[in-house]
């Protein structure tokens, strides 16, 4: 049983997938979107080679908690990920995820180009474990 976590972006799509137990959260892959819808079919491919459960798609919503156009298209992926795949799919806020993996790159001193390779996957990375560590403070 594993979750996977997702940063959904305007070219890349940052992966992360959980370990069994659900108690930490491990970048995997950045997706890149495609014209043709390819990237659902990689996510699928994904799905079955890591035996995900659950999904979590982030929920960038505004500072002040309303949820804008970039919220809106990623709650139609959140849903079309639902009917494709057939298994829950979660939304999470992601505010400040991709800032937060961008300090902790700049922090350990990863080159530009570097960051611009990973940062994706890293801010996957954090959505799903603060998913993840919510479900353990229950």
């Amino acid at each position: 049983m594993r979750t996977m976590g997702l940063d959904y972006g305007d070219r890349n799509i940052g992966v992360a997938v959980s370990d069994a137990f659900g108690w930490t959260a491990q970048g995997i892959e950045t997706v890149q979107k495609r014209r043709d819808g390819g990237e659902l079919v990689r996510i699928a491919e994904l799905v079955k080679e890591h035996e995900v459960t659950e999904i979590v798609v982030g929920l960038p919503k505004n500072m002040n908690n309303t949820i804008g156009p970039r919220g809106e298209i990623s709650m139609a992926f959140a849903e079309q990920l639902q009917q494709t795949l057939n298994l829950p799919v979660h939304l999470w806020d992601e505010r400040l995820t991709t800032v937060s993996a961008e300090r902790t790159l700049i922090e350990a001193d990863v080159s530009r180009k570097k960051r611009k390779l990973v940062i994706d996957k890293m801010a996957a990375t954090l959505i799903l474990q603060n998913y993840l560590d919510s479900k353990t403070k229950r």
